[in-house]
């Protein structure tokens, strides 16, 4: 029997993750920067790994993934839309990719705390997002 500590902290990785590849999606195509889409394209592929490890062991354990909470994710479409708008250029591609990671690095932390009596494979998990959310935040500060 797993613990449900487990599968939250699952069901949380992997609502970050939907979140972080749909917020790559809405911006890519407008990178100006052959190296700076590359980065966001080699980030959207690990995140895409994390999240099938998430999703095969939320279905291993009979449950389902979670969906990103919908005020924050319309939150974060209006953002993205406004600011775009206004400015399109890459330095503001990058503003907006580093708070998403900001967001995602504070928000995967909490959890972590949270559900400390996850097993270790599922906080490793979590570790290796919020390492690689906290190094594409490091890597988009060439473009801010």
């Amino acid at each position: 029997m797993i613990n449900s500590d487990t599968v939250k902290l699952l069901k949380e990785c992997n609502s970050g993750i939907k979140m972080g590849v749909t917020s790559i999606e809405e911006v890519i195509d407008n990178v100006q920067d052959d190296n700076f889409k590359e980065l966001l394209s080699k980030n959207k592929k690990e995140h895409q790994e994390l999240g099938t490890k998430t999703h095969k062991l939320l279905n291993e354990y009979s449950e389902s993934g979670k969906e990103p909470n919908a005020m924050a994710k319309g939150m974060s479409w209006i953002k993205t839309n406004l600011m775009m708008s206004v400015n399109g250029s890459d330095n503001t591609i990058a503003d907006l990719m580093t708070d998403g990671c900001n967001m995602g690095v504070k928000s995967l932390n909490k959890y972590l705390n949270k559900y400390k009596a996850a097993d270790e494979y599922s906080k490793d998990i979590a570790k290796k997002l919020i390492n690689l959310e906290h190094q594409m935040a490091v890597d988009m500060r060439q473009y801010l």
